[in-house]
């Protein structure tokens, strides 16, 4: 008899996201194992590189030495040394995911062959803009901000943290949910990227005063100049009415990579409720998180947008409740505004 596959730690995932947490339940068996393994894996890489008690070059060392396990070039026998990381963690839960972070390699090292390639694939890109990140920000404070330049960097920042993640879902989707499906997988790779990217644009649009306050500005130096701004105006919450029509063209482009998120979605199978309902939570979440966006000063430190569980659990039983009739499913994301990004139609329909 073949030994069991050990298991993926539940409530570990429960603490260090709830969102997603829900998401990985509902995903159907056959791939929950190596998304979940994958997302254990991006957590602990993303909370050595916040770990801002320490410092980056240390952090930046810790992360190529997990970067190298986990594309099997550093010494099987040599454990991670990630103590003082863990040690400097105020949550329990991301202590915790520092301190198992053997217990994750080895659960990537227990997935097939494929699979292991395809995690290791997107957590090589991932870190590689995890590490870009901290190289770019080692001087940054409030009193010295560093700004991304251009656009093209936002872009490319955007889809190594997250616009490779949909990549990696449509590959281990294809290949174990529906690998004979008559789908474009050039439409469902392109819009699984901006699926990602449209989520990391929300939380980067979320997080603008927090993160100027640690001495980051993601929204890039040429557009602030543009509009008449220099990043240290974004420190002053009266610079708001200058900020805004540039904050809400950014919002306006995080819903249209939503809305290709959407069209993802719903070029999957329809038979696959499991994982379409997993696409659309976060598509639903982020969209009631823009619209809270889109209402006061984003510039305000003391103004903190979080989704309520109430609300979440709203939109999850809406979901749930509409699937069956594609009609009402279709409009729980209307389409887009005049002018908006177009979405690419699939070529073959599923």
């Amino acid at each position: 008899m073949a030994p069991a596959r050990p298991e993926l730690p539940a409530r570990l995932l429960r603490d260090v996201s709830r969102s997603f947490y829900l998401t990985l339940r509902v995903l159907p068996g056959g791939i929950r194992q190596p998304i979940g393994v994958a997302y254990l894996l991006a957590r602990t890489t993303d909370t050595i590189a916040d770990t801002e008690w320490v410092a980056p070059a240390q952090r930046l060392g810790a992360l190529r030495a997990l970067r190298a396990r986990i594309q099997g070039r550093g010494p099987e026998a040599a454990p991670l040394d990630l103590g003082i990381l863990a040690q400097r963690q105020g949550a329990p839960a991301e202590r915790l995911l520092l301190e198992r972070g053997e217990a994750s390699l080895a659960l990537l090292r227990q997935l097939p062959r494929a699979d292991q390639q395809l995690v290791g694939e997107v957590l090589d890109t991932i870190t590689s803009g995890q590490e870009l990140d901290l190289q770019r920000f080692a001087g940054a404070s409030t009193g010295a901000l560093t700004a991304l330049r251009t656009d093209a960097e936002l872009e490319d920042y955007t889809y190594r943290v997250a616009g490779c993640v949909g990549e990696f879902w449509t590959r281990i989707c294809r290949a174990h949910l529906f690998p004979r499906a008559a789908l474009d997988d050039a439409f469902l790779l392109a819009n699984g990227a901006r699926f990602g990217q449209g989520l990391q644009l929300v939380n980067i649009l979320r997080d603008v005063a927090e993160d100027l306050r640690r001495g980051r500005c993601y929204v890039p130096a040429e557009r602030l100049a543009a509009a008449g701004l220099k990043p240290e105006d974004l420190l002053r919450p009266d610079s708001e009415p200058r900020w805004r029509p540039l904050y809400h063209a950014y919002l306006d482009r995080a819903e249209d990579h939503l809305r290709a998120g959407w069209a993802y979605t719903n070029a999957l199978p329809r038979r696959s409720a499991r994982v379409r309902l997993a696409c659309a939570w976060p598509i639903l979440i982020g969209r009631e998180t823009l619209a809270q966006l889109r209402v006061g000063n984003a510039l305000d430190p003391a103004r903190r947008i979080k989704i309520s569980r109430r609300q979440v659990r709203r939109l999850l039983l809406r979901s749930v409740l509409f699937y069956p009739w594609p009609g009402a499913w279709k409009k729980l994301v209307p389409a887009g505004k005049p002018g908006g990004k177009p979405v690419a139609s699939p070529a073959v329909l599923p």
